[in-house]
């Protein structure tokens, strides 16, 4: 099966927005301290649904493309 250039991209989307999320949820996990997690979180709520939806954007490109390939 042949990997497009939408793989590849959709791929990457996925990769950069997995790390985004590990970094969120390594730094209210362990590094904040347990007083200041709440307003921590509250203010990378916008990054946190950003992340969420390049990761569906990235999943959604990689099925486009591997769909457009099998034909």
């Amino acid at each position: 099966m042949e990997r497009t250039m939408i793989f590849w991209i959709g791929l990457i989307l996925l990769g950069l927005a997995s790390v985004v999320l590990f970094g969120i949820f390594w730094m209210v996990a362990v590094v904040m301290h347990p007083a200041s997690r709440i307003e921590f979180f509250k203010g990378l709520v916008p990054l946190i649904v950003g992340s969420i939806i390049f990761m569906l954007i990235g999943v959604s490109m990689m099925r486009q493309s591997s769909n457009s390939s099998r034909r």
